[in-house]
């Protein structure tokens, strides 16, 4: 199991190259070292079971996650790829794609992000930021959020299930979101929708979610 993570949330002109890296070496490359690490075993013995914990960003970007996104679409672009092969090797690879968690991960995230110096950007994104994203990401957050144990339930399913799925989201409440996304190809209906929730309807998003 690859769970390993670190987040990374506000406008892009506020973030370090160096953080982007930082971020992108835990979440994607730290995934893509245990794989090789354990693959060619499982190989070898034609059986195994590496469960990926990926993330609803992984199939659809949020906005003012840039990175964070990235790097699971990242991890999502790398078990894809790999998984045929591995299925020739009788090798199973699972990815648990969970929408909001609430932990001391997410916590300590917004706490930053609340401190965070946004002179780099201009005023109109910080405002963006600061008095819509992190109000809305707390409603969403309240509403939405499972625990970690909700988490680790649904893991431990995909684990023992006899024909592991590839796939695995543990929130009902995102599965429109990637319906949209594969309902218009051109991406048009997901950027519009997102657009006017963000920043025609956010009163109602709020109201809805409380």
């Amino acid at each position: 199991v690859s769970n390993a993570g670190v987040g990374m949330a506000g406008p892009l002109e506020c973030q370090s190259l160096a953080a982007m890296q930082s971020l992108m070496d835990t979440n994607f490359f730290g995934l893509v070292r245990l794989v090789k690490e354990v693959l060619p075993d499982m190989k070898r013995r034609r059986g195994g079971h590496i469960v990926v914990i990926s993330s609803i960003m992984g199939l659809q970007g949020i906005v003012f996650n840039d990175i964070y996104a990235a790097s699971k679409f990242a991890v999502e672009g790398f078990c894809e790829s790999l998984v045929v092969q591995a299925l020739r090797f009788n090798v199973a690879i699972s990815l648990v794609e969970p929408g909001p968690v609430t932990t001391e991960f997410e916590a300590k995230l917004y706490e930053e992000a609340e401190r965070a110096d946004y002179s780099r950007t201009d005023p109109e994104t910080a405002e963006i930021f600061t008095n819509l994203y992190l109000r809305n990401s707390k409603d969403v957050f309240a509403s939405l959020g499972q625990t970690p144990e909700d988490i680790a339930e649904h893991t431990l399913r995909v684990i023992e299930a006899a024909r592991p799925p590839f796939r695995h989201q543990t929130n009902a409440a995102y599965t429109p979101l990637t319906a949209l996304k594969h309902a218009d190809p051109s991406g048009a209906l997901l950027t519009h929708t997102f657009y006017k929730l963000v920043f025609k309807y956010d009163a109602v998003l709020r109201l809805s979610l409380r």
